[in-house]
């Protein structure tokens, strides 16, 4: 349902609050850079740091800005089921395409708690849903049992975001949602066509807020299944990508697109701007790729 390269877009702020006027600046370069989709308010969103009545207006500001021209996608996960369950349907009630249901962080639920947890948002919200495993960040793995029941089981449930890092896990996933809908999404760049020649059909990227157009051509190759050319976009930025991620997302990113014009470089503490250091290399990085001059 949701095939391509969606991005995982950032928000920017001022020091006040959302910066709209950039906000829709970068709206409209990831749409004419032919991005597939967007999802807001994911990990890359800053969610964690905002209002609920920031996040509203931001919904809002999105679905028309958007406006039916791609695909927009809600995060709505919490570690509250009921919470998550309130998000969703919130979610609906505005007009999103889909949502993306991080797991449960912070409790370390049990595979049947993710089972109930992503039963019971189903049961009151039909959107369709990605479920997204990143236990880096939450301390607990969609493992594939797991994944394959709630792929047999819940049938608006329509992909799995993986972003464990584990090529041996997801390849374990993939054959346990073989024959279901469930597609398989990569929530890594660097494993974009790794995971495509598993199967995957979807990259939800960071990466593409400063490069929607090439990264959208990756996952254009590699549906295609023209692995060899993906393989050769993909490894122009291989440097570029390990330098998005030197320091936590979205810290890299946002000063990337910062330098592109895109957005200021403020982020909400606890996260801090990128480190000189690391700035230096990313900014070299991208001026030798002739990304910026």
């Amino acid at each position: 349902m949701f095939e391509g390269t969606y991005t995982a877009i950032i928000t920017p702020f001022s020091e006040t609050g959302v910066d709209y006027e950039s906000f829709s600046k970068l709206i409209e370069s990831q749409i004419s850079g032919g991005i597939d989709g967007l999802v807001f308010i994911g990990t890359t969103g800053e969610p964690a740091t905002m209002t609920s009545d920031e996040k509203k207006q931001l919904r809002d500001f999105a679905l028309k800005t958007v406006n039916h021209r791609v695909p927009v996608i809600f995060g709505t996960g919490c570690n509250c089921t009921l919470t998550a369950v309130e998000n969703s349907i919130q979610a609906q009630r505005e007009g999103a395409d889909g949502i993306l249901v991080v797991s449960p962080y912070y409790n370390k639920c049990t595979q049947e708690g993710l089972y109930l947890h992503y039963k019971s948002i189903a049961d009151k919200c039909t959107l369709p849903m990605i479920i997204y495993n990143v236990p880096g960040r939450t301390g607990v793995n969609i493992l594939p049992e797991t994944a394959g029941r709630l792929a047999r089981d819940i049938k608006s449930i329509v992909g799995i975001k993986e972003a464990c890092g584990n090529l041996e896990q997801i390849a374990k996933t993939a054959q346990a949602i073989a024959g279901s809908s469930l597609q398989l999404m990569s929530g890594d760049d660097k494993l974009a066509v790794d995971i495509a020649r598993l199967g995957g059909t979807t990259l939800i990227s960071v990466a593409s807020n400063a490069l929607p157009k090439e990264f959208a051509q990756i996952m254009k190759y590699a549906n295609a299944k023209d692995y060899d050319s993906a393989d050769a976009l993909l490894g122009k930025y291989d440097n570029l990508i390990d330098l998005l991620f030197s320091e936590v997302n979205p810290i890299p990113i946002k000063y990337a697109c910062s330098l592109l014009g895109l957005c200021k470089n403020i982020l909400r503490l606890p996260l801090t701007p990128m480190s000189e250091s690391k700035a230096a290399l990313l900014k070299e990085e991208m001026q030798r790729l002739q990304i910026i001059r």
